[in-house]
């Protein structure tokens, strides 16, 4: 499947360098075999060009590779067990870490605080995270440690959520609240700057530079083993960047990266020309480029912090309070769009999302229309009156199909309780959107969702409505890998080299262990990547 338009099926395709030669049938391609050529038989497995990963975080993924998994685990006992087991098999860890622990872990009704986790363990500073990376909770020995259980101012839209005995009650809720906790780690915390501050570390050492570069090492070649040949990285972190361009020019990517500059709600406009677009001039190739601007706009709807049209379900008056106001979001969509960076903002909630379509359409206005490729992260409800606007501003949807409650694991509650019935037909609203024109990208957020691609394909194909008559979000098949293949590189500007199987474009490639046109939906996500080539260079073999 070469996902090209002009050319969708094909037997063969041959590659000389980081080229494809040509793609058609086998006669037409093994024209150019010689006796030194390498031949791999996919055996009837279906050849893509490689999947583009549009939406994770590198870094923090990478650590979390080591870091206890949480996901799948339900109830009070299961949870004791699996982080005792944890602790007694890494005694030396100076926090122990926990991923992909639900909102509703202990149960529907009852919250995790401090004093579960310390009945858990006591003696050692304990964090477990939730899938979505927006909220985690703390015993009371790492609070302590950390300086925060007697609270702490952590910024607008940011909290450490408080008992009623006026201590910390060991939830914490975004980046802010969680990074004192997360300073006591093995790292530092230092996978979270890029998402959580847009800064750098301070005082690094050597050796902690030389233990994150293989970090991040180790997670680059876990993308290539999931067949993953581009990433976009949205940690927008010079010293990511720079241990990246350090890997590339020692031992060659295993994947293309894409990052952007990160602009925090307390940063000058100046930033956008001092540092962004001074990013984009000095980090410009095929492999690494630099060329874009993230920002947040809101939180996650189950902690509070989305921003809504109307008022939470379950909270009466409460909207939510944004990151930025909407004279400050323009003024950086403006001089963005002025200095010619697309813009990714992290919107949640519908009232987040329509006040990034302002900021754009602001743009728009303020610097005249262009090919602006600005993009929506997550948009995990939207207005109904906000669906045209998608296509009319010519913004990208940018959506993870194992985020939908219910899909991945992922329990129904809090969430469905937080919207409403009401919102739930804008809910993930992918087939909504592609209808009414918006260009669309999948991805998973990873380490927010696990990342493999094939799962997450999966999921995008065997969704379930939350109740009879609801509108079907599926897309078809061909839809789904476009949004992980053709599109992704479009969204790059890149689409005149990759996201297709073309002769003369880059030889990123993944060979799958199945035919995923004849596979029924249910089976997709054991069909396995066996080969993945990035750059004409294979970067995995199963």
């Amino acid at each position: 499947m070469t996902m090209d338009d002009a050319n969708p099926n094909a037997e063969a395709i041959a590659i000389a360098g980081n080229r494809i030669l040509a793609v058609g049938s086998e006669a037409q391609v093994d024209a150019f075999s010689g006796p030194d050529t390498h031949v791999i038989d996919a055996k009837g497995g279906t050849v893509l060009p490689g999947f583009n990963e549009a939406h994770m975080h590198i870094f923090g993924g990478s650590v979390g590779l080591t870091q206890l998994s949480l996901f799948g685990v339900s109830g009070y006992e299961a949870l004791e067990k699996a982080v005792r087991d944890y602790a007694a098999a890494n005694p030396d860890l100076p926090l122990l870490e926990a991923q992909y622990a639900d909102y509703t872990i202990l149960s529907v009704d009852e919250r995790v605080t401090r004093h579960h986790l310390d009945r858990i363990i006591v003696d050692r500073p304990f964090m477990m995270v939730a899938p979505d990376h927006h909220t985690a909770w703390a015993n009371t020995i790492a609070l302590k440690q950390a300086g925060i259980l007697e609270g702490g101012d952590v910024g607008v839209g940011n909290e450490i959520v408080m008992g009623p005995d006026g201590l910390a009650n060991g939830e914490l809720r975004e980046s802010n609240a969680m990074r004192p906790v997360a300073a006591l780690s093995e790292t530092g915390g230092r996978e979270m700057l890029g998402v959580g501050t847009g800064g750098d570390p301070e005082n690094l050492t050597p050796d902690e530079r030389a233990k994150d570069i293989a970090v991040i090492k180790r997670g680059l070649a876990y993308c290539a083993s999931l067949g993953i040949t581009s990433i976009q990285n949205m940690d927008g972190s010079l010293y990511q960047l720079e241990m990246l361009d350090e890997i590339e020019k020692v031992d060659g990517l295993p994947v293309r990266v894409r990052m952007p500059f990160h602009m925090k709600n307390f940063m000058p406009l100046s930033d956008l020309e001092d540092k962004a677009a001074a990013w984009r001039k000095r980090f410009d190739t095929d492999k690494l480029r630099c060329d874009f601007v993230k920002l947040f706009m809101d939180g996650v709807t189950e902690s509070g912090t989305a921003v809504f049209v109307d008022d939470y379900s379950n909270q009466p008056g409460w909207k939510g309070d944004p990151l930025f106001t909407q004279d400050h979001f323009n003024n950086v969509a403006i001089v963005a769009d002025k200095l010619g960076l697309p813009v990714a903002v992290h919107a949640i909630g519908d009232g987040a999302v329509r006040m990034v379509l302002n900021g754009y359409e602001a743009a728009a206005s303020a610097n005249g229309g262009r090919d602006a490729r600005n993009r929506i992260e997550h948009i995990e409800v939207i207005h109904p009156d906000d669906i045209p606007r998608f296509a009319q501003l010519g913004t990208i949807a940018s959506m993870q199909p194992t985020h939908p409650p219910g899909n991945a694991g992922l329990p129904l509650e809090p969430y469905l309780s937080c919207i409403g019935e009401e919102r739930w037909p804008y809910a993930f609203a992918w087939r909504t959107l592609t209808d009414a024109g918006a260009e669309i990208v999948f991805a998973t957020d990873w380490p927010v969702s696990p990342l493999d691609p094939m799962s997450c394909i999966y999921d995008a194909m065997t969704r379930k409505t939350w109740k009879d008559g609801m509108p079907d979000q599926r897309l078809s098949l061909k839809e789904t890998l476009a949004a992980y293949t053709r599109t992704s590189a479009w969204v790059e500007f890149m689409e005149d080299r990759k996201g297709v199987l073309k002769q003369g474009y880059l030889a990123d490639i993944v060979v799958l262990s199945g035919d995923v046109e004849a596979a029924a939906s249910e089976a997709l996500a054991g069909i396995r990547p066996v080969t993945t080539i990035c750059d004409g260079r294979i970067t995995h073999q199963a």
